[in-house]
């Protein structure tokens, strides 16, 4: 985990600005009756056209640009001709844009056409849980006090938090230190220097918390079967404050 020039941190933005406008694509083609690997095309498409390398396509053999995660598949959903969606199903969509040897990554939950208020509730709690969390974050504090924010603010909306997974340091690599959870204590974690970007993204289960891994080595599904949604951005932490550069 290094502090980034001024020049490094410029190409982030830029990788960032790519990301953000991917998932802000891929809002409009979420329609009831579409494919997720139709999305997944989509977006490989508006990411080249953009100037970005889709960093997930290839990533330790992962087959797509995106991930593409419906209903109960908490992270890592491969985009697949025969996943239709359906009205009411809920759809997480995670993309990662690399822009001359720098990341972006960000992951947003969308609707497909009228869903459950509760399905509802839980995307709007696994959003605002990243903001709670990252009010909490300052140059000299601990990453646990932002940790402890978000698992304590999606909890006590009737909701569970993933473990197994966490946010992760990001800049040449899509992933670096440090691991940033989404639960813990406020003394957790490292103490935060400045210039440092992170991935924080909260995934935050309508049931129990426990997940299993698919025969496919990839899909991540919630263990009761109960819906999941994610939540992520690519931040700087700075002296100043935070930047949310995928938003």
């Amino acid at each position: 985990m290094v502090a980034k020039t001024q020049n490094e941190i410029n190409l982030m933005r830029k990788a960032c600005e790519i990301t953000r406008d991917a998932l802000r694509f891929a809002e409009t083609l979420i329609k009831p009756l579409t494919s997720t690997l139709s999305i997944d095309k989509s977006i490989k498409k508006f990411i080249i056209d953009n100037g970005g390398i889709p960093s997930f396509l290839g990533y330790d053999g992962f087959p797509a640009s995106s991930c593409i995660s419906v209903n109960d598949v908490v992270v890592h959903g491969i985009p697949k001709e025969d996943i239709i969606l359906q009205e009411g199903d809920i759809v997480s969509v995670d993309v990662g844009v690399i822009y001359k040897g720098f990341n972006g990554d960000a992951a947003r939950t969308f609707a497909v056409g009228k869903i459950s208020a509760e399905k509802q509730r839980l995307i709007d709690v696994t959003k605002q849980s990243f903001f709670e969390g990252i009010s909490k974050l300052r140059v000299g504090g601990k990453l646990g006090e932002m940790s402890s924010a978000i698992q304590k603010y999606a909890e006590s909306h009737g909701f569970s938090v993933v473990r197994e997974l966490v946010g992760h340091g990001i800049g040449t690599q899509m992933h670096e230190a440090p691991n940033v959870p989404n639960y813990g204590k406020p003394t957790d974690g490292i103490t935060i220097p400045e210039n440092i970007f992170l991935a924080v993204e909260p995934m935050i289960n309508m049931g129990r918390r426990e997940i299993y891994l698919d025969s496919d080595g990839w899909t991540i599904r919630t263990q009761d079967g109960m819906p999941s949604a994610h939540y992520e951005n690519t931040i700087l932490v700075t002296k100043s404050g935070v930047e949310i550069l995928t938003l």
